[in-house]
């Protein structure tokens, strides 16, 4: 708290040197020769101003030193715990000005005019400088001239921690990608070129989404399905409100970003290995996107050892939409995970490459669903500011419910859900157990991926560009990747399980990256089903299946779609958007008129056929029973803002 009695001080004293450098303007003489040391010559001026930092923030206790130009006079003063400083019986003629504060670099002022009987303004600004904690004297704005004054010099020093970083060399060839320009444009990275606010030990960041989309289908429950990012239609959501940022010091590292939101629900519900064992880990895990620590070492050009929960960069979109090119990306990123779950070690060998492993608990999950963890890594090459080549790959994880039962304590015993129910005919109807194909031990089914993208910048106008083209640049992206083991094969045989997908986008940027423009799309081949996101039909999850869109090994599913997306970004910090995305699939899938829910809510659990039990020969729900209107296309249009801090 600001001592008040030190305020009030500091203002009388001030009004009292006011007074007297008045009286002593319109005195002889005679009477200022006879006058106290504390009066201001009537032929003497001053200098004053203020002593701040880049980020506009006063710099106490730095030594200000005035020297005339002839060399005849010397001043010097202290700035107060407001930056302001004073220099007052300066004689008339040119002086000079340095600012010395301790760690930071002195800055100088030259030709500086001192009047008679007037106070000149100079401010003077710091990099890297001390910022002082209470606010006190008023100093006149500049240019201006006043009776000159003495303002009190009260020193208080702010922690080192809540600083102003140091500014970066001005020829860093250590810092990562220091050297190569500006990356902002880049699909999937965030753009503003400096923080709003910094310190030497946390780096805040805030980011809000808020969205309005409609489906053309006009589901009656408005909801949408199959996405990762648009969940709800004709209504304004908020998808993301999100608190935290990056902590550092002496080298110990840690990154918390909480999440609200829909994001809050949406995410979680797609991660099945919650249902694993005890403990709600879903509602244990829900409220936060990021949040791991680890430490840094000076080693080559950074070596980064963190663990806890860490965004994933597999289908080069990021998790957080402020950071795309467009709101709803194509299935390779869509359907592909956002987040991990473990360790992870950076390392940049060079300035230009990074060297990422995982330890993860699996793909996408906030536990382990059997015996095996996941491991893979990344390995990121950005040359210069043109070109981004990334290379993801996972492998050896075991992410799928284990359904057998032990009989005799044996693993691998059969039980209903674990039959594959494509009647051993990848064209058969969803759900059917005639003829249906080997049992499977999802005990032993492991999972493997490889997620690879180019991003290139093919024009640049360089400012130049006017109120036309700014920049060109696209991105694409392939996806292959499959599940073997337990009687599931990478590519043959009715228990068939792979991935292949691709997705190619081109932005261009107008009017010096005011507006951009991008149009693209992609596909996913899915036989399997297992990256497919499990429509949330009765209130169905990724842990509890649905009897209405089955996921067995061997069920054909190929998508398609395509997005056109508007960015209006007249700040680094703000994005206004508005997008059109068409979306196909070879099975009926997308939420049509009649919705996803049945009537009067979600009745019964979400594995369940509504209104009644399934057919004992064919294992699909009767045809008395309630049925979700699915659609094999769908239109989404929206708009919405995005922020970020």
């Amino acid at each position: 708290m600001i001592n008040k009695s030190l305020i009030s001080l500091r203002s009388i004293a001030l009004s009292a040197a006011l007074a007297l450098a008045a009286g002593s303007a319109l005195a002889p003489d005679s009477a200022s020769a006879q006058s106290n040391a504390g009066a201001v010559k009537a032929s003497a001026g001053a200098i004053v101003g203020r002593l701040t930092n880049a980020q506009k923030m006063p710099i106490a206790g730095a030594t200000i030193t005035a020297v005339r130009a002839d060399g005849g006079a010397i001043r010097a003063t202290i700035s107060g715990s407001d930056g302001v400083y004073s220099l007052s019986d300066l004689a008339p003629g040119q002086w000079s000005l340095t600012a010395q504060a301790d760690g930071v670099p002195e800055v100088t002022a030259s030709s500086l005019q001192v009047t008679a009987s007037q106070a000149t303004r100079r401010d003077l600004i710091v990099a890297g400088a001390v910022v002082a904690a209470a606010p006190g004297i008023a100093v006149p704005a500049a240019g201006q001239s006043v009776p000159a004054a003495a303002a009190a010099a009260t020193t208080v020093r702010v922690p080192e921690a809540l600083q102003a970083p140091d500014p970066a060399p001005e020829n860093d060839k250590v810092t990562p990608w220091a050297d190569i320009g500006y990356v902002g444009w880049m699909n999937g990275t965030s753009r503003e070129k400096a923080p709003v606010f910094d310190t030497k030990f946390f780096t805040p960041e805030i980011r809000l989404d808020v969205n309005y989309l409609q489906s053309l289908n006009h589901p009656h429950d408005h909801t949408i399905v199959g996405s990762t990012e648009e969940f709800r239609s004709g209504e304004f959501q908020i998808e993301q409100v999100s608190l935290g940022g990056d902590f550092h010091w002496d080298n110990v590292r840690a990154r918390f970003l909480s999440m609200f939101g829909m994001f809050a629900t949406t995410t979680p519900r797609n991660d099945a290995s919650s249902s694993v064992g005890q403990w709600d880990l879903q509602n244990a895990y829900r409220y936060f996107s990021e949040a791991n620590a680890g430490y840094h070492f000076d080693v080559n050009h950074g070596l980064n050892i963190d663990a806890g929960v860490f965004v994933s960069y597999i289908g080069l979109f990021s998790y957080y939409n402020f950071d795309n090119w467009t709101y709803q990306p194509s299935f390779v990123s869509s359907n592909t995970p956002w987040f991990f779950n473990g360790l992870r070690v950076q390392w940049w060998p060079t300035q230009h490459l990074k060297i990422e492993p995982w330890l993860i608990n699996g793909w996408q999950s906030y536990a382990k669903f059997n015996s095996k963890p996941g491991f893979g890594g990344q390995i990121l090459w950005m040359p210069n500011d043109s070109l981004k080549l990334v290379f993801n790959s996972y492998s050896i994880g075991q992410d799928n419910l284990n359904c057998q039962s032990g009989g005799n304590g044996i693993r691998g015993t059969v039980d209903a859900l674990c039959q594959p129910q494509n009647g051993g005919n990848p064209n058969a109807p969803a759900g059917t157990l005639v003829n249906a194909g080997p049992p499977i031990d999802y005990s032993k089914v492991k999972r493997i991926h490889e997620d690879d993208s180019i991003v290139v910048k093919y024009y640049d106008a360089h400012g130049d560009g006017g109120a036309g083209v700014s920049k060109m640049a696209f991105s694409y992206t392939v996806d292959i990747g499959c599940q073997y083991g337990g009687g599931i094969n990478c590519t043959h045989g009715p228990n068939k399980d792979n991935f292949f997908g691709m997705m190619l986008y081109d932005r261009t940027w107008f009017h010096n990256d005011l507006y951009a423009v991008t149009i693209g799309g992609g596909f996913m081949n899915n036989p399997g089903r297992y990256l497919a996101l499990t429509p949330p039909i009765n209130g169905a999850t990724a842990a509890s299946g649905s009897p209405y869109f089955t996921q067995q090994p061997g069920q054909k599913l190929y998508q398609w779609d395509t997005q056109l997306n508007l960015q209006y970004m007249p700040k680094d910090w703000i994005t206004w958007w508005t997008e059109a995305t068409f979306r196909h699939s070879s099975v009926p899938y997308w939420s049509g008129s009649g919705g996803v829910t049945p009537p009067g809510g979600n009745t019964g659990t979400p594995a369940s056929c509504v209104g009644g039990g399934a057919d004992p020969t064919s294992n699909n729900c009767s045809a008395n029973d309630w049925f979700p209107d699915l659609r094999t296309r769908e239109v989404v249009v929206g708009a919405g803002v995005l922020v970020k801090f």
